[in-house]
C-alpha cells in the first residue's frame, strides 16, 4: 500500500473510531511503520475524526520530524511497544471509556486485565497487561512497556486507555475494539458470577488459531 493510502487509512480509520465516541475530542493517536523504519503518526491535539491526510506527522527512523504537523506526545509509547514487538506495524491508543473504567478498579491483575469472556477477545487482543499511571507524554512509560518483553500486544495504562499493537492498521483497530466491548461486558457482568472460557476452551483457541499468550494470560 502506498503512503498515500496509508495515510488515507489512518483518517479512515481514526474518524470511525472517534464518530462512535471510543476517544472523545482530540483524545488518542494511531502510528503506522513504514517499510523504510519511519513512521507515520497523528498529530499532537488532533481529533481522530478531523484528520487532514497531507498533515499526519511523518517520521525518520530515529524519530525526526520530516513533515506534517508536530506529532503526538505520545510518542515514546509507540516506540516502546514498535521496539519489543517486531511484528507491529501499527498502534492504536485510544480513551475508551470501558476501558479506562476496568484500569481503575482495585482487584485487576496486572497480568491479565481481563478474564477470558469470549473467543473472540483472545482472538484479537490477547492477553491484555496493566501499566502503572504514568503523566500523558512522560517518557518513563517506555522502560514499563519494555518491562513486558514484547508479550503482550494489548495494554492497558492506568487511569488513561488502551495502547495496542497489530500486524496491520486494521489489526490494530479491530483488536482495539474488541478490548473495549471486553472491558465493557467485564463492567456489566462485575460481581454477577459470570461464566468464564474454561482452560481446556482457552487452550483449544491456542491450538486452533495459533494464539500466543503469555504465561499467567489466561489462568482465571
Amino acid at each position: 500500500m502506498s503512503e498515500s493510502a496509508l495515510r488515507e487509512a489512518i483518517c479512515r480509520f481514526g474518524r470511525s473510531l472517534f464518530e462512535r465516541g471510543l476517544t472523545p475530542g482530540s483524545s488518542g493517536n494511531i502510528s503506522l511503520r513504514l517499510d523504510d523504519g519511519g513512521w507515520l503518526v497523528t498529530p499532537t491535539n488532533a481529533s481522530l475524526g478531523f484528520l487532514d491526510p497531507a498533515r499526519i506527522s511523518r517520521l525518520d527512523r530515529d524519530g525526526k520530524l520530516l513533515s506534517g504537523d508536530k506529532p503526538t506526545k505520545e510518542i515514546p509509547l509507540h516506540g516502546a511497544l514498535y521496539d519489543s514487538r517486531s511484528s507491529a506495524r501499527a498502534i492504536v491508543h485510544l480513551h475508551s471509556t470501558h476501558a479506562v473504567a476496568v484500569s481503575m478498579l482495585p482487584e485487576i491483575d496486572p497480568r491479565a486485565v481481563l478474564p477470558p469472556l469470549t473467543p473472540y477477545s483472545l482472538m484479537r487482543a490477547g492477553a491484555v497487561a496493566l501499566v502503572p499511571y504514568f503523566r500523558p507524554g512522560d517518557p518513563a512509560v517506555a522502560d514499563a512497556i519494555r518491562g513486558l518483553a514484547g508479550q503482550y500486544s494489548s495494554v492497558l495504562l492506568a487511569n488513561h486507555g488502551p495502547v495496542v499493537a497489530g500486524d496491520t492498521l486494521e489489526a490494530a483497530v479491530f483488536a482495539t475494539e474488541e478490548l473495549e466491548e471486553t472491558a465493557k461486558l467485564y463492567l456489566l457482568l462485575r460481581n454477577l458470577n459470570p461464566r468464564h472460557l474454561t482452560p481446556a476452551q482457552v487452550q483449544d483457541l491456542v491450538t486452533h488459531f495459533g494464539l500466543t499468550l503469555p504465561e499467567h494470560g489466561h489462568d482465571h
